[in-house]
């Protein structure tokens, strides 16, 4: 569902040509029908070509009633500008210009009316007027269709050019966020009681919900629900909703109040936004100026805090606070219209960046900065953004990347952890962030090769970590802080050296451990110049791990027993003769040159030992 708003001077056909087009007079007041001039809002609906489903409304064009144009243009997903091809471009066509183009509605058709009262010349004109005023606008190159309420002419290209822009405009989500209501009309219909009729912004409502409608507090509940006089159990974000409440007197409600659902929103008095100044502004925005705020359909008067110049010169943009004289409720992104009082006139308006502030002061570096990010989004979007599902980041260069205060950082990231979006790793002290995403697909991608290497290896204690981070690729520093918290949820089991997957065990199977048993029996029987067991070289692999064999030279292995006794011996000769030699050594144990040699050498590479002349020496 859309919704069209209609823009343009007083006069020039805008009611008349949403009767034509929708058979429905938006001139709901007698007084509107007797002067022939919207005075406020009016709506009505239609089917474009495609099945397509719209609301229109209307706003009146008369320079007095700019203030009930602007209630009625805060939910638009585009616009039909109004303009008379016998009067060209007006006063109040530059301003409802200015204001669409304030507000960032992009997507929009020109209708050129009463296009029945010039000749073709005339109106290429006027097709060029409008096209040159368009340019450097959000409506620049939009479609122009020459129309005449009166005859016909143009009515179904008007209505086939509509339904192309909203092709190309993007659809409000059906689910996204708690609904949000800005009452634009309040009234009462007997036998029903209290209504309220506004554009349906961010999520849905449901008939038997309770609401509450700010700033405020008051509660009520949803007895109906109308779009386009159609009753529905449910309304859906970006259609005209008239909405039937119980418990509340529509006296107690007013333009500008936001009805939803009960602590979904809270009033604000203070606004940060990025404000941009017309470039036919009059006179520059400085300093403290009062000016009239239009944010929803909502009117406030406030007070402007620049917080980085001295004043806004016309065609400049700045960050400035907005202080209101009374609460009003604001989103973020929401778009929002300024004027000056007297002259009544629109001069400047902005993007909702944050909607409840602290205070700022003026010129500070660290306020500015902070701004310029939730600019560029939501803190905890751009940093999730930033994870997407990467590996494992350290803190320090993730702030660095986004470009983020870390006060500002440290608030999304709490958000973010808390509802398990984000998983801190390796503790405080070196704090890896990754994102669920991440963190998943890291999980997938760790288990497969841990079984594939037990598969191969089923010996092994585990992968050697090495391996593992270079099959991950991931940083030592990521690797560690991964594995510490995977093995903390008991996916894998972690040795200083090695992972292995959870439940592995290295054990070697019967006839596996018949074969090694048999080794060490031969070199039991010959302990001091045992041969070299020949088994499997993972089985030996494994009973080297679980010290069942000493290795001292490639082919050269001792029971773990004999190496302790030979080693202690060696100690106790030094101690008591202040050397000991290989012949000493082989005809203690009646062992050979080769294996008294080859122990010695390797006490002397372990540094127990180191040769001196024909001897060795403690080291």
């Amino acid at each position: 569902m859309y919704v069209i708003g209609t823009a343009g001077h007083v006069d020039h056909g805008k009611s008349t040509l949403v009767k034509a087009l929708t058979g429905i007079d938006p001139d709901r007041l007698a007084e509107e029908q007797r002067r022939e001039m919207t005075i406020d809002l009016g709506f009505a609906w239609m089917e474009l070509p495609s099945g397509r489903s719209v609301s229109l409304v209307d706003v009146p064009g008369h320079e007095r009633f700019i203030k009930n144009m602007l209630a009625g243009v805060g939910g638009l997903d585009a616009a039909l500008l109004v303009i008379a091809a016998d009067e060209a471009v007006m006063p109040q066509t530059n301003e409802h210009l200015a204001i669409l183009d304030l507000l960032g509605v992009t997507h929009g058709v020109v209708a050129l009316t009463k296009a029945d009262l010039v000749d073709a010349d005339w109106l290429a004109l006027v097709r060029d007027e409008v096209a040159a005023r368009l340019a450097g606008t959000s409506l620049a190159g939009a479609p122009m269709v020459a129309v005449s309420a009166r005859t016909g002419q143009g009515l179904a290209e008007l209505r086939a050019a509509l339904d192309a822009v909203l092709d190309v405009t993007p659809a409000r989500s059906g689910a996204a966020g708690a609904p949000r209501l800005p009452i634009d009309r309040s009234f009462t219909i007997g036998g029903f009681g209290t209504v309220v009729t506004g554009t349906l912004l961010d999520g849905p409502l449901a008939v038997g919900q309770e609401v509450e409608i700010l700033p405020g507090g008051l509660r009520a509940r949803i007895r109906g629900l109308q779009t386009h006089k159609q009753r529905g159990e449910s309304a859906l974000p970006g259609t005209r909703v008239a909405v039937n409440l119980s418990g509340i007197h529509h006296s107690q409600l007013g333009r500008g109040d936001v009805l939803s659902l009960p602590g979904a929103h809270a009033p604000t008095t203070m606004i940060d936004l990025r404000l941009r100044v017309l470039s036919d502004a009059p006179q520059p925005i400085r300093q403290n100026d009062g000016l009239d705020l239009f944010v929803g359909a909502a009117e406030v008067r406030c007070r402007v805090t620049l917080l980085d110049a001295e004043e806004l010169a016309p065609g400049h943009t700045g960050w400035a606070q907005l202080r209101l004289e009374r609460p009003t409720v604001a989103a973020r992104g929401d778009r929002c219209i300024l004027r000056v009082a007297s002259p009544s006139l629109t001069v400047a308006g902005g993007a909702v960046i944050d909607p409840h502030p602290s205070r700022h002061r003026r010129f500070r570096a660290e306020v500015i900065a902070a701004l310029e990010t939730l600019a560029r989004g939501a803190p905890d979007e751009l940093l999730l953004q930033s994870l997407g599902d990467g590996p494992p980041r350290e803190r320090a260069d993730l702030l660095r990347e986004v470009g983020m205060p870390e006060a500002v950082a440290d608030a999304a990231l709490a958000g973010l952890i808390g509802a398990g979006r984000v998983l801190v790793l390796g503790g405080e002290s070196a704090a890896h962030l990754v994102a669920a995403a991440g963190w998943a697909k890291l999980e997938e991608r760790l288990l497969p090769p841990l079984r594939a290497f037990h598969r191969r290896y089923p010996l092994r204690e585990g992968m050697p970590r090495e391996e593992l981070r270079q099959r991950l690729r991931l940083t030592p520093r990521a690797l560690a802080a991964f594995l510490d918290e995977a093995a903390r949820r008991g996916l894998i089991g972690l040795s200083d050296t090695a992972a292995c997957a959870a439940g592995h065990t290295a054990d070697p199977d019967p006839a596996a451990r018949r074969e090694l048993d048999a080794a060490l029996a031969a070199m039991s029987r010959a302990p001091y110049g045992p041969p070299a067991p020949e088994i499997d070289p993972e089985l030996l692999a494994w009973a080297l791990d679980r010290r069942l064999l000493v290795r001292v030279a490639a082919d050269v292995f001792f029971l773990p027993a004999t190496y302790d006794e030979l080693l202690a011996w060696v100690r106790a000769t030094i101690a008591a003769e202040g050397s000991v030699s290989v012949g000493q050594l082989r005809d203690r144990f009646g062992s050979s040159r080769k294996y008294a040699l080859t122990f010695l050498e390797h006490l002397d590479e372990r540094k127990i030992t180191r040769r001196q002349g024909e001897g060795r020496v403690l080291a």
